[in-house]
Order: C-alpha cells, then sequence, then structure tokens
C-alpha cells in the first residue's frame, strides 16, 4: 500500500470518527482538542513508517 493510500485512508477514517463524536455530542465544547490525539497518531505513524521501512 502506498503512502499516499494509507493517508487517505486515515483522514477517512478521523473525519469519520469526528462526525460521529459530533452528532452524539460527546465533544460538543471541546472537538478541537479531540483532534489533537488524532494528530498525534497520524504524525507517529509516519515517523514508524520511516523508522522501520523494509
Amino acid at each position: 500500500m502506498s503512502k499516499r493510500i494509507a493517508d487517505f485512508i486515515f483522514i477517512i477514517i478521523a473525519t469519520a470518527i469526528l462526525i460521529g463524536f459530533s452528532e452524539y455530542g460527546i465533544s460538543e465544547e471541546y472537538i478541537g482538542f479531540s483532534l489533537i490525539p488524532i494528530l498525534i497518531a497520524f504524525y507517529l505513524g509516519q515517523f514508524v513508517q520511516r523508522k522501520f521501512k523494509k
């Protein structure tokens, strides 16, 4: 799987999670802060991919 496809899939999943949180009212006041763990996971995944690339 290419990096571009993996990034696109991650963005779709992250968007679905944020929309789900918004629909159920879980993060009404703090929706901006819910983006921080998703961005950390994204950049951590990119780091691991570069570090352990075969």
